[in-house]
């Protein structure tokens, strides 16, 4: 009987072995397909969207650096000026991180709030968790420019626009971030204060945000950073701040060229700027050091 048993193992092995070959097989069969399904529809789909804009994307892929050039060497022909230029637009700069830095405060504001009514275990109402999560998603769901575009037709052009399109999408996106942050506190100091006669107010004060704050900020000091590049898109449709004039430099044409280049060096610097200084305090955040 020992014997059979031992005779029927390599036949088992063969078996099994071969039945996960041909699943392989067979997964990577429609992997390919998946692919090639893919490649073909972003194929077709390129060709029908540059049918549809008279063909002009492999007409003009040749010409694609001849306006950064344009740029370039204007600028470079009047670098002498470019010194006072950066000083004129200043102020825009000034506007555009104001933008920033109230749509991350009212949007940090806005992602508390959802997140601790829409993590399981701290939710005052915990019926309503979903609902809570519903509104986050949809709040990050909508691209800052289409509620920016919806605001400027109610409320005219200027920052304000701006910063409630971006509160409300930073809002959305910390308040996900934040509940998966707040899912993970520890539930002791909860149960400790909550014995006492605390509010819920009072355990999310005093049991779940010291947990938390380091996450909370660092995510906060992140979204900063996606902010100011959030501002600067926006004021290409009249939103003010530093995309307002950029816009107004590349429209005008040759000529403000320089202008243009002064404004792009601008953000830039300020971007960079910011994204190491608060990638900096987000490692100390996070890890206890500075990297």
């Amino acid at each position: 009987m020992a014997e059979t048993a031992f005779s029927g193992a390599p036949q088992n092995v063969g078996s099994i072995q071969s039945t996960y070959m041909a699943q392989v097989q067979r997964r990577r069969l429609y992997g390919g397909l998946t692919l090639l399904i893919f490649v073909i529809l972003m194929v077709s789909g390129f060709n029908i969207a540059d049918d549809r804009n008279a063909g002009g994307f492999w007409d003009g892929l040749h010409q694609i650096g001849d306006y950064p050039a344009d740029v370039l060497s204007e600028a470079w022909e009047k670098r002498a000026e470019l010194p006072a230029l950066v000083f004129k637009y200043f102020p825009a700069l000034i506007e555009t991180i104001n933008i920033a830095a109230v749509s991350t405060l009212l949007g940090a504001i806005g992602g508390l709030f959802l997140s601790l009514h829409g993590t399981r275990g701290l939710a005052k109402w915990p019926r309503l968790i979903p609902l809570f999560r519903r509104i986050s998603d949809i709040m990050r769901a909508v691209p800052e420019i289409v509620v920016a575009l919806v605001l400027i037709f109610v409320l005219g052009g200027g920052p304000v626009p701006a910063m409630i399109a971006i509160s409300i999408h930073t809002a959305g996106a910390l308040g996900k971030m934040f509940s998966e942050v707040s899912e993970n506190a520890d539930l002791k100091p909860l149960e400790g204060l909550a014995s006492t006669g605390a509010t819920w107010s009072q355990r999310m004060i005093l049991g779940v945000l010291p947990q938390v704050a380091p996450n909370y900020i660092s995510y906060a000091l992140l979204r900063f950073e996606i902010n100011i590049r959030a501002s600067a898109i926006l004021g290409f449709v009249g939103a003010g701040g530093l995309g307002y004039e950029l816009r107004n430099a590349m429209a005008w044409g040759p000529g403000r060229f320089d202008e243009a280049a002064a404004i792009f060096v601008l953000l830039f610097g300020t971007i960079v700027f910011f994204d190491q200084v608060s990638s900096r305090y987000r490692n100390r955040l996070t890890e206890g050091q500075a990297q």
